[in-house]
C-alpha cells in the first residue's frame, strides 16, 4: 500500500490580539494589587478591577503563584528590554547611568510586592535568583559599551558596580535608601572614569 503523506507538525498559533490584551491587564492590575495591598489581594478582586470574569484570570492563570510569577517576570523584561532601549537612544554613559537608576526604582517595586513573592512555592528568592541572569546580561552589555566607548576605564569589572548596589540594596529598611543609592551611582561612575593621562593614551593609541 502507498504511504500516506506525513501531515505537517501543527504550527503553533499567536495569542489572540484581544486575549493578549487580556494579559498584559491582568499582570497590571495584579502588580498594583499586590504593591498596594500585599499577599491580601485576592483572585477575585483583580479580576473585578481588571473588569473579566474569573473564569478568564484563571485561563490565562491558572494558580495564584502563576499570576505573581508573571508579574515579577514582566517586571523584570522592562527593566532588560529598558538596556537595549537606552543603549539605541543614548550614549554609552548616559545610557549606563539611566539604567542603573531605573534598576533603584525596579529594586523598590520588588521591595512592595515581595510580601506576595513570598507566598509562592520556593519564596521569592526562587523568583529574584532566576531572573538574576537577565539583569545581569543588560548590565553587563550598558557596561562594556561604556567601557569600549573610552568612557569608563578598561581595566573596569562590572561585578564591583553589582558588589557596591547588592551592599546598599541590603539597606532598604532604612529610611533615605533610595536617594542614597542615586548618589552611589554617580560615585560608582565617577570612580571608574578615565583620568586625563588616561584620555591621552586612549586617544593616541586610536590615532595609530
Amino acid at each position: 500500500m502507498p504511504k500516506k503523506p506525513s501531515l505537517p507538525p501543527p504550527v503553533a498559533r499567536k495569542p489572540r490580539a484581544d486575549a493578549q490584551r487580556n494579559r498584559e491587564r491582568i499582570i497590571e492590575v495584579a502588580r498594583l494589587a499586590f504593591t498596594r495591598h500585599g499577599a491580601e489581594a485576592t483572585l477575585d478582586d483583580i479580576a473585578r478591577q481588571a473588569s473579566i470574569g474569573p473564569g478568564t484570570l484563571y485561563r490565562h492563570f491558572p494558580t495564584r503563584d502563576a499570576l505573581i510569577e508573571a508579574v515579577y517576570r514582566s517586571e523584570v523584561e522592562k527593566l532588560t528590554a529598558s538596556g537595549q532601549r537606552f543603549a539605541a537612544t543614548m550614549p554609552p554613559l548616559d545610557a549606563l547611568r539611566a539604567w542603573m537608576l531605573l534598576f533603584i526604582d525596579h529594586v523598590a517595586g520588588k521591595k512592595l510586592i515581595l510580601p506576595a513573592m513570598d507566598t509562592v512555592a520556593g519564596g521569592s528568592m526562587r523568583l529574584i535568583e532566576g531572573a538574576r541572569g537577565l539583569i545581569h546580561s543588560a548590565f553587563v552589555a550598558l557596561m562594556q559599551r561604556a567601557i569600549n566607548s573610552g568612557d569608563l576605564r578598561a581595566d573596569t569589572d562590572p561585578d564591583d558596580f553589582v558588589r557596591a548596589l547588592i551592599g546598599v540594596f541590603h539597606t532598604t529598611a532604612l529610611p533615605g535608601w533610595e536617594p542614597s543609592a542615586r548618589r552611589i551611582v554617580d560615585i560608582l561612575i565617577a570612580g571608574s572614569r578615565p583620568t586625563n593621562e588616561q584620555l591621552y593614551v586612549s586617544l593616541r593609541a586610536l590615532k595609530k
